[in-house]
């Protein structure tokens, strides 16, 4: 059976934050728009799309978004804007947290993943999942040059140990939009399994993915034997 594939609509770039959303929905919007949605202004130093790239490089880089005196380290963000990204988070925690979202195909965890698909750099993320493959986080690990990302086991399985993870998914966006793997992507893959069974944590899929679509080895039988 021929799979789906997930298209996000990219409205016209000239358009503001706000219109752009009112036109074509705020899922329509990438990270940095929200982020200067939720900023709605910048300060004399800088302007809110500056000060929004700040804040998503720093959320990409520390996936912590609870602790306002952290956020408050990201040059331009003061008491109240830290306070008011603190509480968009912890409300979309509460909400719309994918926590107990149970995968059981590749295409099912893609939506978590695509808004990542817009960095201009590879972003490296690891999906947790407890026994029931229900999604535990959804996590940045390493963020490379324009085509590369340097990724390590320890840094895969760190948090899946902490959170004692049954399996874990990996992914990362290819800048260039094209979703053909590269041999390092091969190689990483079979590193990680690897390093996965001598865990006793299972690695079930790699998602190579832009904004739009995505390629999974799972899918294309690319997976390393264990």
């Amino acid at each position: 059976m021929k799979r789906k594939t997930i298209v996000y609509i990219h409205p016209p770039s000239e358009l503001l934050p706000r219109e752009r959303a009112s036109q074509y929905g705020i899922s329509a919007l990438t990270d940095k728009e929200l982020f200067a949605l939720l900023l709605g202004s910048g300060n004399k130093q800088c302007g809110v799309r500056d000060l929004a790239q700040r804040l998503q490089d720093y959320c990409d880089k520390t996936f912590d978004f609870s602790d306002i005196e952290k956020l408050q380290s990201v040059s331009g963000i003061g008491l109240a804007k830290a306070s008011l990204i603190a509480a968009a988070f912890e409300l979309a925690r509460r909400y719309l947290c994918p926590t107990k979202k149970v995968i059981s195909c590749p295409r099912d965890v893609v939506p978590f993943l695509l808004h990542y698909g817009d960095r201009s750099q590879e972003t490296f993320l690891s999906v947790l999942l407890n026994g029931a493959n229900e999604i535990l986080c959804v996590r940045p690990v390493t963020t490379g040059l324009l085509n590369k990302t340097l990724t390590h086991p320890r840094e895969v399985f760190s948090d899946a140990v902490k959170r004692r993870a049954g399996a874990v998914i990996v992914a990362h966006n290819h800048p260039s939009g094209r979703l053909i793997p590269s041999e390092d992507d091969k190689k990483i893959t079979e590193t990680l399994r690897k390093a996965g069974d001598l865990l006793g944590i299972r690695l079930l899929d790699h998602i190579v993915f832009n904004g739009w679509d995505y390629f999974s080895f799972l899918e294309n039988d690319l997976m390393p034997e264990r």
